[in-house]
């Protein structure tokens, strides 16, 4: 594939196109898509225009760039999370039935969190776990419910390379998180993200005994009711396992 003055293919200069629209940010004008993406204004209108007539991006009048229908449509219809929300769908729902706070569905990619689902209503507390949006494991209580329950050669190597930018929590700290998760069967963190809130998370097995999510939950500080929260959550997680095996 035909490379660019710089040596990257034109697959790096697409993705780099898609990856540059911010969390929120529905649009941007071509200039600033160009500027975001590190890539010449020409090359940016051209790669535009051609994901644009098979509807990856929407070019609208004046410049506009959005991402496109299509884009959504292919993504989710085959999407390797598909089946994993539609199995904890009833599950998400009961619980926040019975809570009236947020829950959130969780998968481990790299060293983050990618949140898949989440349900919330007016009223509950503050929760920066967004559909399609990252935290990193030390941070996140679904973070840590995913790599405590992961190989020990996995979490060497997480550990290994671990720094926390802000210099706050060493590995050590961390290693002591994913030890009591991987013992209690629960991870929880309390006032890390927002100093109000505490997020409680345990993992979820399918029919192989592979953690393959975490099924989270953010409640009040004051409203803390671990030992009824931990057993009913960990029984929707064995109902979403369940129906993953079949």
């Amino acid at each position: 594939m035909a490379n660019s003055a710089s040596g990257d293919s034109v697959v790096d200069r697409v993705v780099r196109l898609i990856e540059a629209f911010p969390e929120g940010v529905p649009s941007l004008q071509l200039s600033e898509l160009a500027h975001r993406a590190g890539l010449p204004l020409s090359s940016t209108h051209r790669l535009v225009r051609q994901l644009s007539e098979h509807g990856l991006l929407d070019l609208g009048a004046g410049g506009t760039v959005r991402l496109g229908l299509r884009l959504w449509e292919l993504v989710n219809r085959n999407s390797p999370t598909l089946a994993l929300r539609q199995a904890a769908m009833p599950f998400m729902e009961d619980i926040q039935q019975v809570l009236n706070q947020n829950v959130n569905l969780a998968v481990l990619d790299g060293w983050e969190a990618l949140f898949v689902e989440r349900l919330s209503r007016r009223g509950s507390v503050a929760n920066r776990a967004q559909i399609a949006g990252r935290m990193p494991v030390h941070i996140s209580s679904a973070g840590l419910a995913l790599m405590s329950h992961q190989s020990r050669e996995l979490q060497a190597e997480y550990l290994e390379q671990f720094a926390d930018p802000f210099g706050k929590v060493t590995a050590d700290v961390v290693r002591h998180y994913l030890a009591e998760a991987s013992q209690q069967g629960y991870a929880q963190l309390a006032g890390v993200v927002d100093p109000d809130t505490w997020g409680i998370a345990v993992p979820v097995m399918n029919g192989k005994r592979r953690t393959v999510a975490a099924l989270g939950v953010v409640v009040p500080l004051a409203e803390m009711r671990l030992q009824a929260l931990v057993p009913a959550l960990q029984t929707a997680a064995r109902g979403i396992g369940r129906q993953l095996a079949d």
